[in-house]
């Protein structure tokens, strides 16, 4: 039931949140957006309030909250001209400018756009002020430039609440004024009649609401569509490289298999030819033996290559793979004392693998670990988003640990730290790593446990190792 409902909570979360750009592609779009659309228009809406501040009679009734208001914004006016310039000027002149800094810098600006326009709102009508339409538009331009769920929706969100709190401090500054004003005037500002100067707020709040959340959808919808796109391409691109490397392999062993079982032959019986002669010959033959010995292991695992074509490429969820191999190597029915602690990150991208390839890779790491632990001990598993566009998945023990001077051997083939292991295990597993454009480390300290920290690259060209 627990598995059920995390894995119910994982596909939930993936309908929900956006996928999200990449680092490199998020902040091209930001530039894009920034630069070549948004910073003209803001030239174009600074000028225009720039001489409607200071070179008309926008605002005519002095003495008023009004007349208060735009005096303190035309001072505020500049400060924000200012900041603008700044983040334009960084725009335009700093390509690499740090990811981390240009969000917050961008959302920053989208918070102060939007108290711009609630005070332009307040000055002009309240409610009733065109300014509206302005907001629909920064919601929008927000949406584009702030892709990730959370941020983008409670700054679209602040913006809302902006425009209707200066909607409704216009309909509190109104009522307050009622009682001084006459007839005519209380009549043409709609005070005291028996409409509800609040009418237009549901209407247009309602309208600011769905078209966060719609801006927010069509943005997933598009980004899903696109991360489909780029994975369809990433599947057919994987399954061909790796057809065509079995092929190469299965044909370059075929061909050598044949010349070697025969020189192999050839030595053996004139060994046996010499064996009564005591003759250096048999010396040199019994190299010749030993060098197509290496020389067929070699290809013995060539010819592993040739069943990629056998299998095939699938989009796989770490986190569910990661579940089978934990209930392979500790099956309900065995007395491990070994407890197993998972720390998975939600919404985790797919992998584009063949599902046997991973699943030994997670099945040798934990076997290992569990072999080391003796039967008892803790086995921590965690799942995270790397840096680049990658998952890094860590299988960390408490075991007895691995002794420095054989860390850097471990992942050799035939090399073993146990009695009776095949030292194949974390050769496959770099092997599988390293096809897919992966990596993989180990940290390890004698009476310390070992650490092995995965790295899978959801996008990569994939590399074959002799």
């Amino acid at each position: 039931m627990h598995f059920d409902r995390r894995t119910l909570l994982q596909r939930l979360g993936r309908l929900v949140i956006s996928p999200g750009l990449e680092p490199a592609q998020q902040a091209a779009r930001i530039h894009s957006i920034e630069r070549d659309i948004v910073l003209p228009i803001k030239v174009l809406v600074i000028l225009t309030l720039f001489y409607y501040f200071f070179f008309s009679n926008w605002i005519d009734q002095p003495n008023t909250p009004r007349e208060v208001a735009f005096e303190t914004m035309r001072r505020w006016f500049l400060i924000y001209v200012g900041a603008n310039l700044a983040v334009g000027a960084a725009i335009v002149a700093v390509r690499q400018f740090p990811l981390n800094l240009l969000q917050w810098t961008i959302y920053t600006v989208g918070l102060l756009d939007g108290l711009l326009f609630a005070a332009l709102t307040f000055v002009t009508d309240g409610f009733d002020s065109i300014v509206f339409w302005m907001f629909p538009a920064l919601i929008l331009r927000n949406a584009i430039s702030v892709p990730h769920a959370m941020p983008q929706i409670v700054l679209n969100l602040a913006v809302c609440c902006c425009y209707v709190f200066a909607g409704l401090l216009d309909v509190a500054i109104n009522q307050d004024e009622a009682p001084f004003l006459d007839t005519a005037t209380r009549m043409a500002l709609n005070i005291g009649t028996p409409e509800n100067p609040t009418e237009p707020f549901l209407l247009r709040v309602v309208i600011l609401l769905l078209w966060t959340f719609c801006c927010y959808g069509v943005q997933a919808l598009l980004e899903r569509h696109r991360r489909a796109v780029e994975e369809a391409v990433e599947f057919a691109t994987r399954q061909e490289q790796l057809q065509t490397a079995g092929r190469l392999a299965a044909e370059i062993a075929h061909r050598i298999k044949n010349p070697l079982g025969i020189i192999s032959n050839c030595a053996y019986s004139l060994e046996r030819s010499l064996q009564e002669r005591k003759n250096s010959a048999g010396e040199q033959i019994q190299i010749i033996r030993e060098e197509v010995d290496k020389a067929d292991r070699i290809l013995t695992e060539l010819m592993g290559y040739a069943q990629l074509a056998e299998g095939r490429v699938e989009k796989l969820d770490v986190l569910q793979e990661l579940d089978y191999a934990i209930a392979e190597v500790f099956p309900k029915g065995a007395s491990f004392d070994i407890m197993v602690v998972r720390d998975y990150a939600p919404a985790l991208p797919y992998l584009m693998m063949q599902r046997r390839h991973l699943s030994e890779i997670f099945v040798n790491i934990l076997q290992n670990a569990r072999e080391a632990l003796n039967g008892s001990g803790l086995i921590k598993i965690s799942a995270q988003h790397g840096t680049n566009y990658s998952i890094v998945v860590t299988i960390e023990d408490n075991g007895p640990g691995i002794p420095a001077d054989k860390i850097e051997r471990i992942f050799e083939a035939y090399f073993s730290t146990k009695e009776k292991g095949t030292g194949l295990g974390l050769s496959i597993v770099r092997h599988n790593m390293e096809i897919y454009g992966g990596a993989v480390h180990v940290e390890s300290a004698l009476g310390h446990g070992a650490k092995f920290i995965l790295r899978f690259p959801v996008k990569t060209v994939m590399k074959f190792t002799k």
